[in-house]
């Protein structure tokens, strides 16, 4: 059986505050050998995002601003039999790498973590604890995701034409091929744009975002309520 091995893929764009910190954590909570690479695909950053990256030794890919095409960016060059799809912001748990490879193992080919917030917030605390649901309604990105090199290939990655919601649009597809695994264990991630919109607010307009998305919304109609609503 052919070893498996991980690809970390971070797209970025002006994450200096976070991305020195993911880094970190990842050098010191890596368990296992696997762990092929660490890409980050940069967007077109203005700070010191790409210097912070280089000097913590991974590889830098520069790409068109938008998370699809750096995501699928980053996998044409991954080498690893998994790529694990990883936001700046969000800080996986110790030993992921391990819990990846198990589920790997088990014969998993796609999954996420579940998923809290860096914030006691109750509403933040009500909609995290749904993630551990095995149901699409309950997915995004923020919970990273894990896909074997060949799932990835044989759907096509990430939908480019998606500025926004492909995370959501790509694990929808995922959910029609494979399996998907929810493995027992979070990731944290920021709670930011909740703090800089309002909570309600925010998850007020997710919401909606999804539901124009099931009932047959374009990704240019979703994207144009996304920057009339919440962008700032």
């Amino acid at each position: 059986m052919k070893r498996h091995t991980i690809s970390i893929i971070i797209p970025v764009l002006n994450e200096e505050e976070h991305l020195g910190t993911l880094l970190d954590f990842l050098d010191t909570h890596r368990s296992s050998p696997a762990i092929e690479e660490i890409i980050v695909v940069d967007g077109g950053s203005s700070d010191r995002t790409v210097p912070l990256a280089l000097k913590h030794g991974v590889e830098v890919l520069h790409s068109t601003k938008g998370r699809a095409r750096q995501m699928n960016r980053g996998a044409r060059k991954a080498k690893g039999t998994i790529l694990y799809f990883l936001h700046a912001d969000t800080r996986p748990p110790a030993n992921f790498d391990l819990e990846i490879l198990q589920a790997a193992t088990e014969g998993f080919e796609a999954g996420c973590f579940r998923m809290r917030f860096d914030s006691n917030n109750l509403i933040l605390s009500f909609f995290s604890w749904f993630t551990r649901f095995n149901h699409l309604i309950c997915r995004g990105g923020d919970q990273s995701l894990f896909v074997s090199r060949r799932l990835f290939d044989a759907t096509g990655g990430f939908n480019e034409k998606y500025i926004i919601y492909e995370d959501t649009e790509f694990i929808g597809r995922l959910y029609e091929r494979c399996d998907f695994k929810v493995i027992p264990n979070y990731v944290t991630t920021s709670a930011r744009k909740y703090h800089e919109i309002g909570t309600a607010r925010l998850q007020y307009h997710f919401g909606v975002i999804h539901l124009k998305s099931l009932f047959g919304a374009s990704p240019d109609q979703l994207y144009r309520y996304y920057k009339r609503k919440i962008r700032i």
